[in-house]
């Protein structure tokens, strides 16, 4: 496990968060430690704002209350170059991609390069190569456009151009949804080999059973408008809830277990 303990290896500290939409709570006073080097998986029922408090943590949500520091710095308290410093360290995979379709796949990697560290084209380009080969495509997949991409080549994409400029933390929104199990486990073990290479630092949302058994060193379950309990896999699915009972205990949950554990004994 990678994961430090102590308040020095705190990535990402949420205190008393609050979201509301109108007279609709979706969280009320939520508490979040993330720390440095783990894969934090975070799931819960339909409705429990997974994607909201991922989106209040980057910045693209302002809280209705509540405090999220990341690095140790709030960010809707900084200046305007000082918050674009801190979000150059973070990279963000969306749930369906969020591919610029008028671009190619070289094109979409190397824009944060050209417009957040001022590489001129070429060079941002060539790079972009990099970061293409490091998520699993072939370099000759660059010329494509989105629409031309397979379900799993999108994400590898995205996923390519959310490591762009070198994050120290990745946030991942259902990376495997919609991938055949063949292209989920690929992309689960791509995830693992990366972390492990450059002591990333991953929040990743996910209702995949597998990708919580094969990558996670801990699972916050957000439930009752707040994280419920957050801790080793094994001690999530032992808390006695209803929802973590079906969620961790039923025939996928079980199936999940299993053939984590046969991975487990092969090695």
């Amino acid at each position: 496990m990678k994961a430090e303990n102590g308040n020095a290896g705190v990535i990402i500290s949420v205190r008393n968060l609050s979201n509301r939409f109108g007279t609709n709570a979706v969280h009320e006073d939520l508490d979040l430690d993330v720390y440095r080097g783990e894969i934090l998986g975070v799931v819960g029922g339909s409705g429990t704002g997974k994607s909201v408090l991922l989106r209040s943590i980057v910045g693209l949500r302002r809280p209705s209350g509540g405090t999220v520091r990341i690095f140790g710095a709030d960010l809707q308290n900084l200046s305007a170059a000082r918050r674009s410093q801190l979000e150059r360290r973070s990279g963000v995979l969306f749930q369906n991609g969020a591919l610029f379709s008028s671009l190619t796949v070289i094109e979409n990697i190397a824009l944060p390069l050209i417009e957040h560290a001022g590489l001129p084209r070429p060079d941002a380009e060539k790079l972009a190569e990099v970061k293409l080969v490091m998520a699993g495509l072939p370099k000759k997949s660059g010329t494509l456009f989105p629409s031309e991409l397979s379900g799993g080549m999108v994400k590898r994409a995205a996923l390519a151009r959310a490591l762009a400029l070198d994050p120290d933390l990745l946030f991942l929104d259902e990376p495997t949804a919609g991938l055949d199990p063949i292209g989920a486990a690929a992309f689960d073990q791509l995830l693992l080999t990366l972390r492990n290479a450059f002591n990333l630092t991953v929040f990743l949302v996910t209702h995949d059973l597998d990708t919580l058994y094969t990558t996670c060193d801990r699972v916050a379950v957000l439930s009752r408008k707040k994280v419920l309990v957050v801790d080793r896999l094994e001690v999530v699915a032992a808390t006695d809830d209803p929802w973590i009972k079906d969620y961790f205990h039923g025939p996928r949950g079980r199936a999940a277990q299993q053939a984590a554990e046969a991975v487990h004994k092969e090695l």
